[in-house]
């Protein structure tokens, strides 16, 4: 579990690519608040969070499987996991702050998560392309 990156995941990197890309400036980890949020929008008062489906248990998700093995071992610790996202959330709503998750799955498809995030922040939708 060492080779477990923290920070600067392929999922992370393309959600930031996607949310500059959109004309939105960020700070990355800012490790003054609570969870230590991926990507925080100061601007906006929004902290993004960049979940991996199956280390945050991502509800109804294909990627979100539970191991076959040391189940004793990886049941609680994936429990936990959750326990702490909802936790941290918890206390950044609480500070003021929206928090918005962004799933490893929608990663992989760029034109839903740029939509999704255009919704999120109140931008207009993107401009069809016909050449």
């Amino acid at each position: 579990m060492r080779a477990v990156r923290r920070a600067h995941t392929k999922p992370e990197i393309v959600a930031r690519r996607t949310i500059h890309a959109l004309g939105l400036r960020f700070r990355l980890h800012a490790k003054s608040l609570p969870g230590s949020p991926d990507i925080v929008l100061a601007k906006h008062r929004t902290a993004i969070f960049v979940h991996g489906c199956f280390w945050h248990r991502h509800q109804g998700c294909r990627y979100a499987t539970i191991p076959k093995t040391r189940q004793h071992f990886w049941i609680p610790k994936l429990q936990a996991n959750v326990e702490r996202d909802a936790r941290k959330e918890a206390q950044l709503r609480e500070l003021g702050w929206r928090v918005l998750v962004v799933w490893e799955c929608e990663t992989r498809d760029v034109a839903v998560l740029e939509e999704r995030l255009r919704r999120e922040f109140g931008l207009p939708p993107a401009q069809s392309r016909t050449l």
